[in-house]
Parts: structure tokens; C-alpha cells; sequence
């Protein structure tokens, strides 16, 4: 079957070739003087009272541009329907109106999937459709492979992320996804530029991978003969500008962790990271809650956002459950369990997860968060009080020093955010940074480095901050109703094809 498919794409492309070398005996095949005037969905939206009677009374001639996407071939007259950035819209060719060698030419050498230039006046046709009467018609640019089958559209769902352009023509869910990502980042930005943050662009390169625990990637810089990483995040950047004196900022970027792909990651991926003076964590859910509320409300029109059939109402206050209170809400393990060094080393075997010698009691319970919690908070929730021990950049809690003031936003088995009260306190900082590489020496690959310029800035002294990092890929996931961050990202990492035996 796909043997037969394939020859009969090779001799639809042999054919287009045929025509596009007698295009190009013409004159110029590939022509960049034509200008349209008008967008389909402008056209629709700004007329879509217009009668027919309307339209004939006051004649509107149109240029527009496009894609062809289908012919009808009907004698002595067509029909085209023409794809452009927008949306769609119906053309009428006549032969009396076009000439006929202009028409003739048409008939030969546009196939679907040509992009053209046309003109003419707008008319409603008896059924009711919006449509350009073509005055003048040329193919801008010849298309040599046919596109995915009319009624199938581009199903393969690899074949989509390899070859999202086709993706994008045939599919209109994957456009209003890619539309509603765009939508999301401006909301984003215009957010936080209204609360007063500036923007900012911090290094992608660093001499130091800091800001989380991920195995970052290694790139080597010849001129200076030394190795870099691709940053794993913004944050120690971010924050060395808040000890600058900049008390609001933010960055929309990429980050890039070495590790594996799933429908929740990619090694690259987009995250909003802010940091605002003199506010703790508390002030920072408030804050999210806000900018969550704000954002659906742009973007959809309302606060509810459906999710897989679930309804999730973003205009309520987000409960908040410490990373304890939230392992007991979902398991039958009860504080004196995780408590219990022993204990939570077989709730760990029993998860399927190994624990490692140096793991404290901090790390063991956040483990057993992970492992046994985080996948059930669909509605969105607050966990707060992260171990000390998981927490390297975050302020201990005042009532418990081996707790952190820090939370990540839960929604739909996902964390979508997480923030904290910064530490600023450059001795707590440095100590910490050593412990951190003390776990790299015994093989953790996600452990941080130790930031010597980093320890220095805090010396200098950081106001009372708190900063936090949204995903943007997972907020736009859930925005658009997409279960794959693959789906909301235009061209997600992928092994190589296999080469043709």
C-alpha cells in the first residue's frame, strides 16, 4: 500500500515538474510583485451581515493570496478554495471573465497546493458563501509535492512533529494551538510590564549551569578553549540583577536540560522566570493566582478552563497543602510513616523507587511525594514546605529550619510553577553550594556547581525576595487542551529518521 502511494506521489511531482518548466518558459515562475489587500478572516468577520443583495449594490474589489487547498473544475467555470494566514475563503473563476487563455492556463498548471495571487469583487453565492469573483488569477508559486489527502488530513502522528509546516496546513486544532501559544506569552508579558517588571535577557551560555538540579548540556567555546553549558535556568542570573538594584524582573527564554523526552518533557523548553523585592512566597501564590485568572480570561474568555473533560475554574483561590499534608490527602501513609527513616525507605521499594544511602528524611519524603502524589493533583493546588534538602536556592521556613518557604502549582498531575522566599543569606548560600557538590562527587549529574561569583553577589548584599518559574509549554498545554508537550511545541526534539534501506 504504501509502495503504490509512493509512485503515485513520484508521478504527481514528475508531472508538477513538467509544469513548473513550462512556468518557467513563460517567464518568471516564481514572481514577488503581488500584493494583496485583504485577509480571509478579516473578509468573513467584517462581512458577514453583507447579503447578497449588499454586496452586488456596493462592489468590493479584493486582492488576496493564498494557498489552494481545493479545485473544482466544472467546465466553463471553478471553484478554488484559498488558505491564507488567517483562514479561508471561497474563489469563482469564470472563463468569459478571466479570457480564455488566461483560464486556460489555469486549468493546466494549478494544482492544490500552488500559492496565487487573485483579484476581484466580493459576491455572495446562492448558498450563501462568501466568495471572490476572479478578475485575474497567477500562480505565485508552483507546488511540486502533493499535500496529505483531502479528507484525512495529516494524521501520523510523527509525521506531524517532523513535518509540522503540513501539520499546520491541513490541521486547523494545530494552528489554534500555536495561536493560543502566542496569545499565552503576550498575556504573560503584558502582566508583569503592567506590575511594573522589566524584561530582561540573561546569558544562554554559562561558565556555571545554576538555578535547578538538572544535568545541563556541554558545548566548548574555541576562541577561549573552555567548555560552557546551555543554561538549565535564568535564576542566579535574574537574581544578581536584583542585588543590582532592579526589584521587578522577568524573562520569557528557553532553558535546556539533558534529559529524557516524555509528554511532559523536552530538553528544550520555554519558562517565564520573575523575581520582585521585598515579597515572600505567600505574596507570590497570591500573585499567581492573579496572573492565572488574568491570563485564561485573555486568552479563552473565561476563568474555566476544560481539561480532558475535566473543569478546572481558575477563578477560585487555589487551596495550598504542605508536601506532608499532601502525601496523606492521597495515600494512606500518615505523618508518623514519613517521619520514620525506615519507613519511608520501604514506602519507597514499594513505589518502585530505590533509595540512596545519602538521602535524608527530607529527600525520602519528597520522593515519595513525587512518586506517589504528584500524578493525582488535577484540580489546581498549592504544595508547600519543600525539604531543605531538595530546596538549594530556597529561605528556610522561620518555624522549621529544614523546611523551605517554597511551593509548586499543581495542575492536571503537572507542576506548572514554582517559587519560593530566595535565600539571601550568603553564608547559608555558600554552605549549601557545598553540600551540592558533594553529591556531584558521588555521582548525582543533576546536583548544582558551586557559584563562586553567585556567593560573592549575596555578599554584597539581596533585599528580601521572592521569585518563582512557570512552564510555559505545560500552561499552554492546558490552555489549548493538549496532552503532549510535544503538541504545543512547533518542533519538538526527536530521534533521527532511520535511513531508507
Amino acid at each position: 500500500m504504501s509502495n503504490d502511494r509512493s509512485d503515485h506521489d513520484g508521478e504527481i511531482v514528475r508531472v508538477r515538474r513538467e509544469k513548473l518548466a513550462a512556468l518557467r518558459e513563460a517567464g518568471n515562475a516564481f514572481p514577488n510583485d503581488f500584493r494583496p489587500d485583504a485577509r480571509a478572516a478579516d473578509l468573513q468577520q467584517r462581512y458577514a451581515t453583507a447579503d447578497k443583495a449588499m454586496l452586488a449594490a456596493q462592489p468590493l474589489h479584493v486582492r488576496v493570496a493564498g494557498r489552494v487547498m481545493l479545485k473544482r473544475v466544472m467546465g466553463k467555470a471553478s471553484f478554488l478554495t484559498l488558505q491564507d494566514g488567517s483562514g479561508r475563503i471561497q474563489i469563482y473563476l469564470r472563463r468569459d471573465l478571466l479570457g480564455e487563455e488566461e483560464y486556460d492556463e489555469f486549468e493546466s498548471f494549478c494544482d492544490i497546493g500552488d500559492i496565487v495571487g487573485v483579484e476581484g469583487p466580493l459576491f455572495r453565492t446562492n448558498k450563501g458563501e462568501l466568495t471572490v469573483e476572479a478578475e485575474a488569477l497567477r500562480i505565485l508559486t508552483k507546488s511540486l509535492r502533493p499535500l496529505p489527502e483531502k479528507f484525512h488530513g495529516l494524521t501520523d502522528q510523527e509525521a506531524r512533529y517532523r513535518q509540522r509546516y503540513l501539520d499546520l496546513l491541513m490541521n486547523e486544532d494545530t494552528r489554534r494551538v500555536f495561536r493560543i501559544r502566542s496569545e499565552v506569552v503576550q498575556a504573560l508579558r503584558e502582566f508583569f510590564v503592567a506590575r511594573g517588571f522589566v524584561e530582561v535577557e540573561t546569558p544562554m551560555m554559562q561558565v556555571i549551569p545554576g538555578g535547578a538540579m538538572a544535568r545541563p548540556f556541554v558545548t566548548h567555546h574555541n576562541a577561549l578553549d573552555m567548555d560552557l553549558y546551555l543554561r538549565v535556568a535564568p535564576e542566579l542570573y535574574l537574581k544578581r540583577l536584583v542585588v543590582g538594584g532592579f526589584d521587578r524582573v522577568f524573562e520569557i527564554n528557553r532553558n535546556f536540560r539533558n534529559e529524557g523526552l516524555s509528554t511532559k518533557h523536552n530538553p528544550e523548553f520555554t519558562m517565564l522566570e520573575f523575581y520582585e523585592a521585598y515579597r515572600d512566597f505567600h505574596d507570590l501564590m497570591d500573585l499567581t493566582e492573579e496572573m492565572l485568572r488574568t491570563v485564561a480570561t485573555k486568552v479563552l474568555g473565561t476563568t474555566t478552563v476544560v481539561y480532558q473533560g475535566e473543569t478546572l475554574d481558575f477563578g477560585k483561590p487555589i487551596p495550598r497543602l504542605t508536601v506532608i499534608e499532601a502525601i496523606e490527602a492521597h495515600t494512606p501513609h500518615k505523618r508518623d510513616d514519613l517521619t520514620d527513616a525506615t519507613r519511608l525507605r520501604e514506602i519507597l521499594r514499594t513505589a518502585g523507587v530505590t533509595p540512596m544511602n545519602d538521602w535524608g528524611m527530607g529527600r525520602m519524603q519528597f520522593e515519595v511525594f513525587e512518586a506517589l502524589v504528584e500524578d493525582r493533583l488535577v484540580h489546581p493546588v498549592f504544595v508547600t514546605e519543600h525539604p531543605a534538602e531538595v530546596s538549594p536556592l530556597a529561605r528556610r521556613s522561620e518555624h522549621d529550619p529544614e523546611v523551605t518557604d517554597r511551593f509548586e502549582l499543581f495542575v492536571t498531575g503537572r507542576e506548572i510553577a514554582n517559587g519560593f522566599s530566595e535565600l539571601n543569606d550568603p553564608e547559608d548560600q555558600a554552605e549549601r553550594f557545598r553540600r551540592q557538590m558533594e553529591r556531584k562527587d558521588l555521582g548525582d549529574h543533576e546536583a548544582m556547581h558551586y557559584d563562586h561569583d553567585y556567593v560573592t553577589a549575596l555578599e554584597y548584599g539581596m533585599p528580601p525576595t521572592a521569585g518563582e518559574g512557570v512552564g510555559v509549554d505545560r500552561l499552554v498545554m492546558l490552555l489549548s487542551d493538549t496532552t503532549s508537550i510535544r503538541d504545543v511545541l512547533l518542533f519538538p526534539h526527536l530521534k533521527p529518521r532511520e535511513p531508507r534501506a
